[in-house]
């Protein structure tokens, strides 16, 4: 092994693991996710493709796990604000909260070009994107249909923002608090025509 092996002594896989997704969210930043390539990072990590596709995945498996981390780290400050809160006021707290800090911060302004335009719904059917919508939202039970109301309604907000940002917010108290007054939704009812 060679004296400057950044593995050295440590647990191979997750040391290696770390650094990749390191790497990867400093390239993100840099290039956009669609300038982001296995090439590109293993270059950047100083190993070959083989490395890491071994230790990380290919490309949409390195972006869940960048998008999750980041998500999460958002999210905390998110949940500090709506801490105690139920109902609309919730969702309206969550949304106006989370629309703010993604729109501020530079590794989520690579994504509108993912997510709404090129037919992958990688973002709105992720399971871990599906919960923090449930967690966001306060339900007493898991709702998918109430999730993805939220999910696709908060995308559309982020991708075309109005200009007036009182008025977002009021659109938001007025036409997205409403469905979850009682901490639970109608959208749990079967969402199949009877026949």
């Amino acid at each position: 092994m060679a004296a400057d092996d950044w593995l050295i002594g440590r647990d191979r896989h997750s040391e290696a693991a770390e650094r990749i997704y390191a790497a990867a969210t400093s390239l993100m930043l840099r290039v956009g996710y669609d300038g982001f390539s296995i090439d590109a990072l293993a270059g950047l990590v100083h190993c070959s493709p083989a490395t890491i596709y071994r230790h990380a995945g290919g490309k949409s498996a390195i972006r869940d796990v960048v998008m999750a981390r980041h998500a999460e780290r958002i999210l905390d400050s998110v949940r500090e604000e709506i801490s105690g809160l139920t109902g609309p006021e919730r969702v309206v707290r969550a949304t106006t909260a989370a629309l703010r800090r993604l729109r501020a911060d530079p590794l989520a302004q690579m994504m509108p070009p993912v997510a709404p335009h090129s037919g992958d719904d990688w973002l709105s059917d992720s399971p871990i994107v599906v919960a923090f919508a449930h967690e966001m939202v306060g339900l007493t039970e898991p709702d998918p249909l109430a999730a993805q109301w939220l999910i696709r309604t908060f995308l559309a907000l982020w991708h075309w923002p109005l200009k007036n940002p009182d008025a977002e917010i009021e659109m938001v108290r007025r036409f997205l608090g409403p469905p979850y007054a009682s901490g639970s939704t109608a959208a749990t009812a079967d969402p199949q025509p009877s026949a």
